[in-house]
């Protein structure tokens, strides 16, 4: 039996030293010029999705020991069809065999009986199903409610794995609806949801005091982030929009407690694509030098407080 999510969660941000999770987005027109195969629109579909596995293994390799998450977004991979959803499969056992944890960016939501497929499909499995191919935990909708959600929440139990849920997006047209006053006292939409994802993680918080039911909260919220730290307090956070998005150091620091526990802070493009900035270097050495200076950076804000 496995540790709960939020302990193994705590445990990987203690032994890479930082709180970086780095987003598997292989946005085609960005890929290295040596998987130029994804963008041929007159090669078999199944070379186009090996490609971008190819190059997404190749970033894990560059992770490893380096931060203690990735966070492969589905989409990109669906796109592909079965072919796509193959090598999803394979970028996320490649990741678990170099000790990274895997947040699976499904963003998935329904009635109940289909939330409970859905949690099969990423954190549950099939009978038999290699548990390699697995995430630790994903991303959720909460807007259709608790019955949509409780499936996953049955699932982390099951399987110590755990949901990073909807709360305060990072994208511009958020405030249309998360930002909404919802509630007697002036509460938004988002802080509504909140409290929600405080009942819900409530039975699955670990020994090192986090639950295993979390919130995504947009970085380029910066006061609205630290709010929601408070409304909760156990919650652990993932923090989309730094770098290619805006936020910096100092806008994700209101969302951790405990120096570098409380949040995972997401960069995708920055990191994956940082060889267009520096030509002279070779992609994965760009990479590499990316990531090791988000996390300089965060550390040196998250370390002084």
């Amino acid at each position: 039996m496995t540790a709960p999510f939020a302990d193994r969660l705590a445990d990987a941000v203690d032994r890479a030293g930082n709180p970086c999770v780095v987003g598997l987005d292989p946005h085609l027109a960005h890929l290295p010029e040596e998987f130029s195969a994804a963008r041929d629109a007159a090669a078999p579909r199944a070379e186009r999705a090996r490609a971008i596995g190819d190059f997404l293994v190749e970033i894990v390799d560059a992770c490893a020991g380096r931060v203690p998450a990735v966070k492969p977004q589905s989409a990109f991979f669906e796109a592909f069809g079965a072919d796509g959803v193959h090598e999803f499969e394979r970028v996320v056992a490649a990741s678990k065999d170099a000790g990274l944890l895997v947040v699976g960016d499904v963003k998935r939501g329904d009635i109940g009986s289909t939330a409970a497929a859905y949690a099969q499909a990423f954190l549950t499995g099939l009978e038999g199903q290699d548990p390699r191919t697995l995430c630790d935990a994903i991303t959720v909708n909460p807007y259709l409610g608790t019955d949509s959600i409780a499936p996953f929440v049955d699932a982390c139990r099951a399987a110590d794995a755990g949901l990073y849920v909807l709360v305060r997006t990072s994208n511009p047209s958020s405030a249309e609806l998360q930002a909404v006053e919802a509630g007697a006292d002036g509460e938004t939409v988002s802080d509504l949801v909140a409290d929600a994802v405080v009942g819900w993680g409530s039975e699955l918080v670990g020994e090192r005091g986090w639950s295993s039911i979390g919130a995504v909260v947009g970085a380029t919220h910066p006061d609205e982030l630290a709010r929601l730290r408070e409304r909760m307090p156990r919650t652990p956070l993932l923090l989309p929009g730094y770098g290619a998005q805006g936020a910096g150091a100092a806008d994700v620091a209101g969302g951790f407690r405990d120096g570098l526990h409380g949040a995972l802070v997401n960069s995708s493009r920055g990191i994956l694509f940082a060889g267009s900035k520096r030509p002279e270097m070779h992609w994965k050495d760009a990479a590499v030098e990316a990531m090791e200076s988000m996390a300089s950076e965060l550390r040196a804000v998250l370390l002084e407080r």
